[in-house]
């Protein structure tokens, strides 16, 4: 996995709009993070479960055409941080306090949150004070996330068989029909099944105590947070209107990467 992740034989991955990686240790977890772009603004980037910074290079490429982005691996996850996972008692808390100390260590002035899925209940966690906006995109940690059979079918299939075919049957579960899942992200899921013991969703949070701009948006065509789900809870928890990108499921940052970036942006 780490050779898929520095792009081995084949240049590095992050090379291809990356300033750098930078590597920190933060409450004893390593923590790999990578800057791109220039300009006032900056965006810091979390993703969620069983991704990392490197396997989704299409929205920090888009993002970097407009500001800075730092990108950090969630430690737990199988990015390049620390493989060792918080405790499941207290995890969104750590990830929010690890979210924070991220932020002081490598940015410097207010800054835009952008996190995806676990990435975004990550973002609601953190109670860092510099976090002017965030950008909470196919959200969890408002409502639990819906499993259909077609999701259990598939994913009981990409863990047995731990190959492409199996990948891409679940990526288009989570892509909206007629996107064809990149052939990187394919390539990425075995390996994640070989080696990776996955999480779970981490449940409903709080509401934030926080008052701070929030922007919140979901595919059409997500599987697990469909809009009509989201939306209640998104203006009860958040007092916010969910945004719907129309052609995408919940891989949307990476079906449609510019409307997402436009979203921090804004």
């Amino acid at each position: 996995m780490t050779r898929w992740r520095g792009g081995a034989g084949n240049g590095s991955r992050h090379g291809r709009w990356s300033t750098g990686p930078q590597e920190f240790t933060i409450d004893g977890a390593g923590t790999h993070v990578v800057t791109a772009g220039r300009g006032d603004r900056t965006v810091v980037v979390v993703f969620g479960t069983n991704t990392c910074v490197a396997a989704q290079y299409p929205l920090i490429a888009a993002l970097s055409q407009r500001c800075r982005v730092v990108a950090a691996d969630l430690p737990g996850q199988p990015g390049l941080s620390s493989g060792d996972r918080p405790p499941a008692a207290d995890r969104l808390t750590w990830y929010g306090r690890w979210l924070e100390q991220v932020i002081d260590a490598a940015t410097h002035g207010p800054v835009t949150v952008l996190g995806h899925s676990l990435g975004a209940a990550v973002a609601l966690a953190c109670p860092a004070g510099r976090v002017e906006h965030q950008v909470l995109v196919s959200p969890a940690g408002l409502v639990s996330l819906r499993v259909t059979p077609g999701v259990v079918l598939a994913a009981a299939g990409w863990m047995i068989r731990r190959s492409d075919s199996g990948s891409l049957r679940l990526l288009r579960q989570m892509h909206a029909p007629g996107n064809r899942p990149r052939a990187e992200l394919v390539e990425w899921l075995p390996l994640v099944a070989r080696h990776v013991r996955s999480s779970a969703d981490p449940g409903p949070l709080p509401a934030p105590a926080r008052l701070v701009r929030r922007t919140v948006a979901v595919g059409a065509r997500d599987v697990f947070l469909p809009p009509r789900r989201l939306r209640p809870q998104v203006r009860r928890a958040l007092g916010a209107e969910l945004r719907v990108v129309y052609g995408a499921g919940h891989f949307v940052t990476d079906e449609r990467p510019d409307e997402i970036a436009a979203l921090a942006h804004g």
